[in-house]
């Protein structure tokens, strides 16, 4: 009799749930009215001794859906600037920035054997929030994240270092903050994940 199928890794920590990271940054705080600028994604990884790790950074920058929001004080947090010329030229409508990134993360599910995607973000309910409110609005099919079920690094930085801000629980688990670039979504996904497998790792030290 041949031995079972081992399990991937990453499918067996989280129940079959695959972890990816999210990070948008928008025209406002309402999902309903508020414009969705960027998006990025990072997908995860597992080494063969069992330690977590970014896999792959996703990022599409949005075109503000006709009639959105953009608040001035938003625009002047993110630094983002809608009409700039390069950003005009690479920026894609809602739907094809969506099906673009869960093109991605449906694949990472396949590759692991996972049957379904959660995320994971800081004040994860503000991201899922704005995916959920685009995948309404523009119609998009095949959401491969959980409606409501999140990991949420605040949560997860203020129980592991004590800080529930980006930059402060990012330096408390001892990696780089660059403030210069932070407020991008590529920037912030990218520090969000790595948070993320930092508590994993220390988590799986402890089991």
């Amino acid at each position: 009799m041949s031995d079972p199928t081992p399990i991937d890794p990453v499918a067996s920590r989280f129940r079959g749930y695959f972890p990816v990271v999210i990070d948008v940054e928008t025209g406002g705080f309402n999902a309903a009215t508020d414009a969705l600028l960027e998006v990025s994604a990072v997908t995860l990884k597992v080494d063969n001794l069992g330690f977590w790790s970014p896999a792959e950074t996703t990022t599409r920058y949005v075109h503000p859906f006709k009639g959105a929001n953009l608040d001035p004080a938003a625009m002047q947090f993110t630094g983002i600037d809608p009409e700039h010329p390069f950003r005009k030229e690479i920026a894609m409508d809602e739907k094809d920035a969506l099906q673009q990134i869960f093109q991605v993360v449906r694949k990472g599910m396949r590759h692991h054997g996972c049957k379904r995607a959660i995320l994971v973000g800081h004040n994860a309910s503000f991201d899922l929030g704005f995916i959920n409110a685009a995948v309404e609005r523009t119609g998009t099919k095949r959401n491969p994240f959980h409606p409501f079920s999140t990991f949420d690094t605040a949560t997860l930085g203020g129980v592991m270092y004590g800080q529930t801000v980006l930059s402060r629980a990012v330096q408390a688990a001892g990696l780089e903050w660059n403030s210069n670039e932070a407020h991008s979504a590529r920037y912030d996904a990218d520090r969000t994940a790595e948070l993320f497998c930092a508590v994993v790792n220390r988590c799986n030290a402890l089991r």
